[in-house]
């Protein structure tokens, strides 16, 4: 039995198979303790919308704060399954979790940052460059978010474009897509008023999206619309590594202007052997004059591999994107749970959902 003592104090939390422990504090979400202890737990939006930090409880008792049901539904939980994004431990804890490995996260950081470039990508993409303060690098895994600190203290997040390599180089800053979303509080500021040489705050790096350099497996590369962000850091983190395994990326946008870095990606295969690309359309007109892969995104890695139990796939861009591969893949194709890795791009009216 747990003593009051040691409840004022908080619970131990265990992750299994990997052995890793903390603590959690009376008042903290056991995700919120795990990012403060550097302890690698997945997740994404910290908000209960998009399902990242899923993993099981094995032992013990957490109350559960308002998520929302497509996260984790009541079916879910009372099989053991938690959001840590949410959960407060009751008790001390033991979860389940294979993507906690014994390496420790980046130290998240607060800082400053200059706009160093704004360039429109598509009539609602930006490419932005921020400049870090001289002698502050950025430590983070290809693939994690920073987020914007807004003046009344509201958050914005956002995953770097690029590899943190690129960071030594001049004039390159870390890179940010950022989509329009008409009437936004940031990005109507970003595609208006915005000028270069603005001083923004932000605070990162955070996520759990990031590249297993421990596996040999072939990787499926899925993104939608800016969800592209983060897979193109990907891209620059295995070119840099002379990481060769073989790669299929499936970009997929509304019509083709929405694949904004499309020749970008088409020189990459000129220097990654082992590279393919499967751009797909939704939704082309006929002046688009298209005559490349048409439909949903998810479904074009469907018909293209019939088995993806060897594989991992790393998928990024809308929730509904993410929801239905994960979904129709581990049902479907055979691909383990484990090996899905996802950064769901989440809104504020996707968090706002019942």
């Amino acid at each position: 039995m747990t003593s009051a003592a040691t409840a004022d104090a908080g619970f131990q939390i265990t992750v299994e198979p990997s052995g890793r422990q903390f603590n959690v504090l009376p008042d903290e979400t056991i995700l919120a303790a795990g990012i403060r202890q550097g302890i690698g737990l997945p997740y994404g939006c910290k908000d209960g919308a998009c399902g990242s930090c899923k993993c099981r409880k094995l032992s013990g008792e957490v109350t559960l704060g308002a998520h929302q049901s497509k996260a984790l539904s009541a079916e879910e939980f009372a099989s053991g399954l938690v959001l840590t994004c949410c959960a407060h431990a009751m008790s001390d804890v033991v979860l389940e979790s294979r993507q906690v490995i014994e390496a420790g996260a980046y130290p998240i950081r607060k800082m400053p940052a200059r706009v160093l470039s704004l360039v429109k990508k598509s009539h609602d993409v930006i490419m932005m460059r921020l400049q870090l303060p001289a002698g502050e690098p950025l430590q983070f895994h290809a693939g994690q978010y920073i987020e914007f600190i807004l003046r009344d203290g509201t958050r914005r997040s956002y995953s770097m474009a690029n590899a943190p390599h690129t960071l030594t180089e001049p004039g390159v800053g870390i890179e940010l897509h950022l989509r329009h979303l008409p009437g936004g509080k940031f990005t109507d500021h970003v595609f208006g008023a915005m000028k270069e040489k603005e001083i923004l705050r932000i605070e990162g790096p955070y996520g759990s999206f990031f590249l297993r350099e421990d596996s040999k497996k072939p990787i499926v590369l899925l993104a939608s619309g800016t969800g592209f962000a983060p897979i193109k850091a990907l891209l620059e983190h295995m070119k840099f590594k002379g990481i060769d395994r073989q790669a299929t990326l499936y970009w997929g946008g509304r019509r083709p202007e929405d694949l904004y870095m499309d020749e970008w990606v088409r020189e990459r295969l000129a220097e990654m052997p082992k590279l393919s690309y499967v751009p797909v359309v939704s939704n082309a007109v006929p002046e688009d004059n298209w005559t490349g892969r048409t439909g949903f995104v998810h479904r074009a890695v469907m018909e293209d591999f019939d088995d993806l139990s060897n594989h991992q796939v790393y998928a990024c861009g809308a929730p509904v994107v993410i929801d239905s591969a994960k979904r129709d893949y581990v049902a479907e194709r055979g691909l383990s749970e484990d090996e899905f890795f996802a950064d769901s791009f989440t809104t504020e009216a996707d968090k706002a959902l019942p």
